[in-house]
This record gives structure tokens, C-alpha cells and sequence, in this order.
């Protein structure tokens, strides 16, 4: 036997009535009786595990909040320009996490934009390498006063971190360093792990896919492990399989040069913010669907089958409906809810603004209106073709009495991740161990364009193991996350690390 069987025999057996071993997915279990009592010692791929995940996290959760915390305090708003270093403070505060949670390098890397930090931990030269990616910028907080306490100052209420990025990603992320920290402790890696944190995920990865381009050999890997998704809720665990892509333009229409006033000129002028909505009400029909001609070319109906799966995810529309405040729900006929917010397309308007919205009234016909707005697009749309196509169907539909102004913003493809994957099998032991049920394969309506990027570029897979829920309130007042999912996702990740092949 081992060495190191014979160290553990030697210092549990005394006392001992006897013992028995058991061996489950690779993983050895010595159970040594003591009248009516056992105790279990584990061993993974030779290496004895002093102490049990659940155990590890208990004596250092103190320790796991603060340095959450430390992250949290950082408002690193990437959308505005005056955090500029903010970022960096945030991302030498994770460049000196990973350090010490057993990475054996880590830096932040300088791209076009905000830094990145990259970290590894080596354990063979010959090993596969799983590469983890996150990312620590974080929304704006606004509105500000519909949080009940500092968006930048974590509380913990009814067992949730009430704060911005508590979350969406610093949370998420903090569970992979956690999972990754007891891995390196307890010297059970049997293989590399490198880390990749990015911090312009929030305005579209600007930056990234020339980093990806410029360092494909650093990030050379098996396989891509991201947690910034959602689960259905937290007794009902499911991984992510999908994957909406993105498109997203400003819309900029003139009309005089100048505000005018709405009785001098109102009824002779045309009104920019009146023009606006009608273009924006001309996007869709009456069923929902989106009126870009060939919008929908690439666009692959549901099988009989996917559907069928579909509609077998347990889902409450009266509670959905409750949960977000409406009392009727609308979107594309012939679709239930769930196909509609994760299988098909949408367009929506982010925001609109013009002419005079302060206190009072002003009499004004404003000389300029604005909006943002975006399409969910669904696997095979390829976002820039579509951004080209919308571009060219509001010049065409645009009156001729104002100047249309139409600047494509970002945007990426969805994905769909394999449930074949030797990668997928080990996150859906990771959720069954930590849940204690099999995860659902579901595909959401989300999206994180540089998945398809990681695909192009480093011709991997990734796999998606979140750990975020609807009611988490991500890029909303009062975001939160529940510290016992905090809990089972580092329990969860671990069991990913002592179970993939690759």
C-alpha cells in the first residue's frame, strides 16, 4: 500500500474496531469503525484530503467575507470613465487574492483598455489546464435612492450580501478562487489552472478579443470554466447549455438646429423625439416578430424535441409575473415564456431621452432625441451582420425632414455548450453533489459575447457553471446573493476540479 494509506492507517486505526473502503469516481474513502460511530478519511488520486470542503469553508468563511468585501468596496464601474482607478485598484486587489489563494503567478496585463489580471498554478508541464474567466468591473448603482443600504458597502440581510457585484461578478468569481484556494491547500489539483479576469465585461469586452488574439498561447487550455450565469432557483440547480447573443446600437435623430418653441413651431416642425418612437414602433408587428427584412434567416426553429424539454423545466408563470411586478406577459406569438426569453430572438429599447425632463414644464420642440437599443439574437446570427442590416433598414424607413444617426455599439454571438462534454459531465456532478439533485440542462436568455470569441480564438468549449438567481436583482438596486449558495457553489466547483477528464 501507498505511503500514504500507511500514514493515515497508522494515525486513524487507533482505537479503531475497523474499517472498510469504498471508491467512487476515481475518489478513495476509508471508513474506520468506532463502536457505533465512523469516521471517513478521503483520499483523492493518491493525495489524503485532511479536511472535507464543507469543513474548509466553515472554518474560513470569516475570512472568505472579507475579502469579498474588500472587492465589493471597490466601485469598479467600467461604463464610467472617472473609475478609471478604481479598476486598477480592483484589479491588483484580485492580482493579490490569487496569490494567495496558491497561484503560483499572478499579474494584471495591459490591454487597450482596462487592465486584466492573469494568474496560474502549475502542476505538470504535460497536464491539461482548465482556464477560469471572470470579471471584476460591475454596473453603474444608479438608481441610488432605491437601494436600502450602500450599493458599495456589502450588509448581509436574511442571509443575503446586499451590494453591487455581489453577484454579478465579483461573487461568482469569488466562489472559483475559494473552490480554486482549497483545491491548492489541500494539494488535490491534478491540473493546471489558469484564471483570466477581465474588467469591460459590463460595456462589451472591448479589449478583449485582441488580447485573446495577442495571448492565444498563455491561454492555451482544455477547457474554459465560467460562473456568470443563473440557476432556476437554489433547490432547483441547472446548468446553462446556451446562450443568447448580442446587438446594440445609439440612435441620434435631428431635426431644427436649435429647441424651439412647441407653440411658435409645433405642427410646422417635425419633432425629433415624435420620429424617434415611430421608427421604434416600426421594429416589430403586431405578433411580436421583428421586421428587418432576412432578420431571421439564420434563425432555426425549435425541434419537436427541444421544445418538449422545454417545456418539462418547472416554471411558475403566476410567480414570474409577481416576482417582476406585471400582470400580463407579451412577447411573440406561438411561443411559451421560457422559449421566448432564451430561444428566440428580441428587440428592445434600453432607453430613450430628449427635450426637456426636469421639474415643471417648458413648452419645447427639441431639437434632437436619443436611444439605445438592442436585439437578443439566438446561435448561427452572426451580431455585426444583423448591426448592418438594422443600420440599413432605419435609413430606409427614416423620413426625409430629419437626419437619422445610427452608431453600432457592441455585441457578440450566442453559444450552446455540448451536454456530451466530458467538461459538462464534471459540472453537472459538481451541482448533484451540491445540491444533492442533477442539474437541469436549460439555455437562457442572457449573454456573455466573448464565450463565442473563446471558441474562435482558442478552439475551446466552455462550460458554464452559475450560480446567480433571478431574484439576485444583477444590475439592479439592491442586488444580492445568498450566502448559501456562496456555500454549495465553492462545494460545487470542487467537486468539478476532483472529477473532470480531460
Amino acid at each position: 500500500m501507498a505511503h500514504w494509506a500507511n500514514m493515515a492507517f497508522r494515525s486513524c486505526l487507533q482505537g479503531a474496531e475497523g474499517f472498510f473502503m469504498s471508491k467512487i469516481a476515481g475518489q478513495w474513502n476509508i471508513f474506520y469503525i468506532f463502536g457505533q460511530r465512523m469516521q471517513s478519511v478521503k483520499f483523492l488520486n493518491g493525495k489524503y484530503m485532511a479536511k472535507s470542503v464543507k469543513e474548509y469553508i466553515e472554518e474560513n468563511e470569516a475570512r472568505f467575507l472579507e475579502e469579498w468585501f474588500s472587492l465589493i468596496r471597490i466601485p469598479s464601474v467600467s461604463a464610467d470613465p472617472a473609475h478609471k482607478n478604481d479598476m486598477v485598484a480592483c484589479a491588483e486587489r484580485w492580482r493579490d487574492l490569487l496569490l494567495e489563494a496558491g497561484a503560483d503567478e499572478a499579474r494584471l496585463m495591459p490591454s487597450s483598455g482596462n487592465p486584466l489580471v492573469y494568474a496560474e498554478k502549475r502542476v505538470g508541464e504535460d497536464a491539461p489546464t482548465v482556464l477560469v474567466y471572470g470579471h471584476y468591473d460591475v454596473m453603474p448603482a444608479e438608481p441610488l435612492d432605491l437601494w436600502k443600504s450602500d450599493p458599495f458597502e456589502p450588509e448581509v440581510r436574511d442571509g443575503h450580501v446586499f451590494a453591487r457585484g455581489a453577484d454579478d461578478d465579483k461573487g461568482q468569481s469569488m466562489i472559483q478562487l475559494k473552490a480554486f484556494e482549497y483545491m491548492v491547500r489541500e494539494g488535490a489539483l491534478c491540473h493546471n489552472v489558469k484564471f483570466i479576469l477581465e474588467g469591460e465585461e459590463e460595456i462589451g469586452s472591448p479589449s478583449l478579443n485582441a488580447f485573446l488574439q495577442e495571448y492565444r498561447e498563455l491561454l492555451a487550455c482544455d477547457v474554459i470554466l465560467v460562473s456568470d450565469t443563473s440557476m432556476l432557483a437554489l433547490d432547483l440547480p441547472s446548468l446553462t447549455t446556451g446562450l443568447r447573443g448580442l446587438a446594440y446600437w445609439e440612435i441620434e435623430v435631428t431635426g431644427p438646429n436649435r429647441d424651439l418653441h412647441s407653440g411658435h413651431f409645433g405642427g410646422a416642425v417635425a419633432n425629433p423625439i415624435n420620429v424617434l418612437c415611430g421608427l421604434l414602433a416600426r421594429m416589430t408587428d403586431e405578433d411580436g416578430r421583428i421586421t428587418i427584412p432576412g432578420f431571421y434567416d439564420e434563425v432555426e426553429e425549435l425541434s419537436e424535441e427541444e421544445r418538449r424539454m422545454l417545456s418539462e423545466i418547472p416554471f411558475d408563470e403566476e410567480r414570474y409575473k409577481q416576482a417582476i411586478g406585471v400582470h400580463a406577459l407579451k412577447g411573440e406569438n406561438g411561443y411559451s415564456t421560457i422559449e421566448r426569453n432564451s430561444c428566440r430572438p428580441s428587440f428592445d429599447v434600453c432607453g430613450i431621452w430628449g427635450g426637456y425632463t426636469g421639474e415643471g414644464s417648458k413648452t419645447v420642440l427639441p431639437s434632437k432625441a436619443y436611444a439605445k437599443v438592442s436585439c437578443r439574437l439566438v446561435p448561427h446570427q452572426q451580431h455585426e451582420k444583423i448591426s448592418r442590416m438594422f443600420v440599413d433598414y432605419i435609413e430606409s424607413i427614416a423620413p426625409d425632414y430629419v437626419q437619422v444617426k445610427v452608431t453600432p455599439m457592441h455585441g457578440g454571438e450566442g453559444y450552446v455548450c455540448p451536454i456530451t462534454l466530458p467538461a459538462y459531465k464534471a459540472a453537472e456532478e459538481g451541482f448533484t453533489k451540491a445540491f444533492g439533485r442533477k442539474p437541469l440542462a436549460v439555455r437562457r436568455g442572457g449573454s456573455i459575447p466573448i464565450i463565442s470569441d473563446f471558441e474562435k480564438i482558442l478552439g475551446t468549449k466552455t462550460v458554464l457553471m452559475g450560480f446567480g438567481l433571478e431574484s439576485n436583482a444583477i444590475h439592479s438596486p439592491n442586488e444580492n446573493f445568498p450566502l448559501d449558495m456562496f456555500r454549495k457553489g465553492i462545494e460545487a466547483v470542487v467537486e468539478f476540479h476532483e472529477s473532470v477528464t480531460l
